[in-house]
């Protein structure tokens, strides 16, 4: 993609940056001029995204790796975006785990907390020492992934369902706490994205559960990550200066039907 420096000389962290919706965000953010903290459990995928975004973009970009159920991490990654760039003026808080497909009844403890503190409880870890920068700062702008099934059910998907729901409340509180103070919360609702979060589920690989999940989008296709992207970018930019607490669903029609 080629695009202005809408961004240029501003500073962004990313999380779950190395790969799918976090990587192809982190990178478009590159494209615009952004210098770009790229942090992942993931070395691999964080380095190469990292790399990619000064190698091939008009920004910057430094990997660090992250863990968002550890506190000290996210400080680190934070901290990483003043000590390097100056300031924060970006958060992006995408990192996840896929869901398990097990009933309420079923799903064991460790699978609940797992979805749970990585998903819900990760997102608030980020603002907690994101938000503090950005208003010594001036402001900023946030950005939380959530999912479509952080606005409907899907059964079998009770703690992803769970976490979705809970950073759409979290994201609209945040948007609530900090409307006065240049302080913008807003989240992505992606519908199902082809990633290699769903290829290992086999969604992508299997031609008959791929048809399944298409038929459940009007548009009759799987999203890209660089759709999400573009929603990504332009709720952090100054084009949408009025939007705080909204929940923007890319999702080809799913929550339509």
């Amino acid at each position: 993609m080629t695009r202005n420096s809408d961004f240029a000389g501003e500073t962004v962290v990313a999380t779950g940056a190395g790969s799918g919706i976090g990587q192809a965000t982190a990178i478009a953010f590159g494209e615009a001029g952004a210098n770009v903290v790229v942090a992942d459990i993931d070395q691999d995928g964080g380095r190469e995204t990292a790399s990619t975004i000064t190698d091939e973009t008009a920004g910057d970009g430094t990997f660090v790796e992250v863990d968002v159920t550890d506190d000290a991490d996210v400080e680190k990654m934070v901290e990483t975006a003043t000590s390097e760039y100056g300031g924060l003026d970006v958060a992006f808080n995408n990192a996840g785990l896929p869901g398990t497909f097990d009933s309420v009844d079923e799903i064991s403890e460790e699978d609940w907390q797992a979805i749970i503190d990585v998903n819900l409880s990760g997102v608030w870890r980020s603002m907690r020492k994101e938000i503090p920068v950005m208003l010594d700062h001036g402001g900023g702008a946030i950005v939380n992934t959530a999912s479509i099934l952080g606005k409907v059910g899907e059964a079998r998907t009770p703690a992803y369902t769970a976490a979705k729901h809970g950073v759409v409340g979290l994201t609209k509180v945040a948007a609530l706490e900090r409307a006065t103070e240049d302080i913008r919360v807003n989240a992505v609702c992606p519908g199902y994205i082809e990633t290699q979060m769903l290829d290992d589920a086999g969604v992508t690989t299997d031609e008959e559960l791929r048809a399944e999940t298409e038929a459940l989008h009007p548009m009759k296709r799987l999203g890209t990550a660089d759709e999400i992207a573009e929603a990504v970018l332009w709720l952090a930019s100054d084009d949408a200066s009025f939007a705080t607490g909204e929940t923007l669903a890319i999702d080809g029609g799913y929550l339509s039907r």
